[in-house]
């Protein structure tokens, strides 16, 4: 739009107002496209764009709201406000996606958030580009939120967002509107299916719930060799039909928020939006509107970097792989998770030249047993590797293996990065049954377990160098204790004890003291069961006196709690059964 000349009235000469803000916008439109189109990875090569990106629009946003009322007067619409601060807040979440770092992510969602308490995009009224702008808005501040488990908003924000859905469909031809039915609805799924055990502790690393990573004692089987850090991840997903929210699966995104901390404030209160739309902002170190000092714990080291593939093409795994090993740091492992119904793009021989370099690898696929052949193959340094059972085992009271990707995601990623709702969905138990003073009893109960097989990993002397270099590393030892309590479960669950095809597997071999028949593993699962009263699920050694009255005591203790808590949760989740029962009612499904 044009907007009349205004000057500024100490300085006639000086160039109008309006031009000095549309040659800004200009600038700043120009290297928003440049960094938009840049690779979510890599270490350090594109940070100088993102610095001068940064900048420009650090000049711009200061501009208008200094001149705010001439440009208003001049033609400004609130709407251009908005697609300022809406092409910061992406800024933000893409540094986020390449850099891990949760500051950047704060302070997306501070500018979202103001965004619509604002509703700068208010006015789009019958302008489909307009409209088009604020539903985009609405689903980039979702992902956000779901991004930093903002529960309470996610359920704010996806009711005026269907909304908002409903009344562009009114207003525009039903061409246009599918495909915001069509997110809508994927949203729907996806908060479904994350939120079935939403009150118990975070995916990620919390130093209230888990060990400090100070306090992890030294490995007696190191044997000189030198302990790795998780400084890189690389996550993918091939599935067909799974629940995804853009490009992020619920398998990787459980993933991805397992490798990371969690904020020292879990119940934090972000900043007013205020202070952060009044600020300054950079892109660079402190310098960022005043950053989240009051909530990331200094003391905590950064999070893994992590790079999200969905369905890539073999060519592009490769390179995002090849750079991630170039830039990798000294003393450092790389995470690979691949998440694949089969084989799909990505083989074997594809990874073993990456070998060079320490690699942790997760296979989650019908498959997994084709990468045993990575083990013995590599070109430097021995991989470690946790493979899925071909065929995962079916939960109580559900259907047949291949309708849980579609559904609740794996069940063997499940384990990995939330065992206990995990261990739960196995054994056909739910929110709505279950008793928080039991859950919380059965949580404190695996930790005790999860510490002792911890302990009995680091004294072992027949620990395989391979494991013993990761132990030091918070987030792979608890995702290698996770496995030990996974492989145990499927082990010794009925339906797969005597199937070898639903036993996942590991390599190298952990030691006999945590192998699922041991004295330690099999008192885990038992107590487990025992607590939650599904005994006749299991199968346990002769040895092993099992009761289930040893959780009755605790189950008339949680009776209260249970009932007050299972009303909230059930009235959140049939919130969410309803609309998506509607929208499947609308489309057809």
């Amino acid at each position: 739009m044009k907007m009349a000349a205004q000057t500024s009235s100490n300085n006639p000469a000086a160039v109008p107002v309006s031009e000095v803000y549309w040659s800004l916008v200009e600038k700043a439109d120009k290297k928003f496209a440049r960094v938009r189109d840049l690779p979510a990875y890599g270490r350090s090569r594109y940070d100088s764009y993102f610095h001068k990106v940064f900048k420009v629009y650090t000049k711009l946003w200061k501009f208008q709201q200094e001149n705010r009322q001439k440009l208003v007067e001049a033609g400004l619409k609130r709407w251009e406000i908005g697609e300022i601060a809406s092409r910061i807040a992406q800024l933000y979440y893409s540094q986020y996606q390449r850099t891990s770092e949760a500051s950047y992510l704060s302070e997306s969602y501070i500018f979202y958030e103001a965004i619509l308490s604002r509703e700068y995009f208010k006015e789009s009224g019958q302008d489909l580009g307009l409209a088009n702008k604020q539903l985009r808005c609405y689903a980039r501040f979702i992902l956000v939120c779901l991004m930093l488990n903002r529960r309470e908003m996610i359920q704010h924000l996806l009711n005026q967002f269907r909304m908002l859905v409903d009344e562009y469909r009114r207003t525009f031809q039903e061409t246009d509107a599918k495909e915001w039915k069509r997110i809508v609805q994927e949203i729907i799924r996806f908060v479904k299916a994350d939120t079935a055990f939403q009150n118990s502790r975070p995916l990620r690393y919390s130093v209230r719930l888990d060990p400090h990573p100070n306090s992890h004692p030294s490995v007696a089987s190191l044997e000189g060799g030198q302990a790795l850090k998780l400084r890189d991840a690389l996550l993918t997903s091939y599935h067909h039909n799974e629940i995804k929210f853009a490009e992020v699966t619920l398998d990787t995104f459980r993933m991805l928020q397992c490798l990371e901390w969690e904020p020292s404030g879990i119940f934090y209160q972000p900043r007013t939006t205020e202070s952060g739309m009044n600020g300054s902002f950079s892109g660079q170190g402190s310098g960022r509107m005043n950053a989240m000092d009051d909530i990331t714990d200094p003391t905590l080291p950064p999070n893994p970097r992590k790079a999200i593939l969905y369905r890539p093409t073999a060519m592009h795994f490769l390179a995002v792989l090849a750079t991630i090993c170039e830039e990798l740091p000294a003393d450092s492992v790389v995470l690979l998770y691949i998440s694949a119904s089969g084989l799909n793009t990505v083989y074997p021989g594809d990874i073993i030249p990456f070998t060079r370099k320490p690699l942790f690898i997760i296979v989650d696929s019908a498959n997994s047993n084709m990468f045993k052949g990575i083990s013995g193959a590599e070109r430097g340094e021995p991989a470690a590797l946790f493979l899925s059972p071909m065929v995962q085992p079916a939960c109580v009271n559900t259907s047949a293996d291949s309708s849980r990707y579609q559904s609740n995601g794996s069940l063997f990623t499940f384990f990995l990065t939330s065992p206990l709702p995990a261990f739960c969905r196995l054994v056909g138990l739910s929110a709505t049954n279950l008793g928080m003073g039991v859950y919380d009893h059965a949580d404190k109960l695996l930790s005790s377990f999860f510490s002792e097989w911890g302990e009995a990993l680091t004294t072992s002397n027949s620990l395989d160098v391979v494991w013993a270099r990761l132990l030091s590393d918070p987030f792979l030892k608890r995702l290698i204790l996770r496995f030990i309590f996974c492989r145990a479960c499927f082990s010794l669950y009925s339906p797969s004890s005597k199937k070898k095809e639903c036993i996942p597997d590991c390599l190298p071999q952990l030691p006999e003291e945590v192998i699922p028949g041991s004295p330690a593993v099999e008192a885990c699962i038992s107590q487990l069961a025992s607590s939650f009263k599904v005994v006749k699920h299991f199968r346990f050694s002769g040895s092993m006196s099992i009761s289930e009255d040893t959780g009755a005591e605790n189950q008339q203790d949680a009776d209260c709690a249970s009932s007050e808590y299972n009303s909230n949760k059930t009235s959140d989740l049939n919130i969410t059964e309803i609309e998506e029962q509607k929208f499947a009612d609308e489309n057809g499904h």
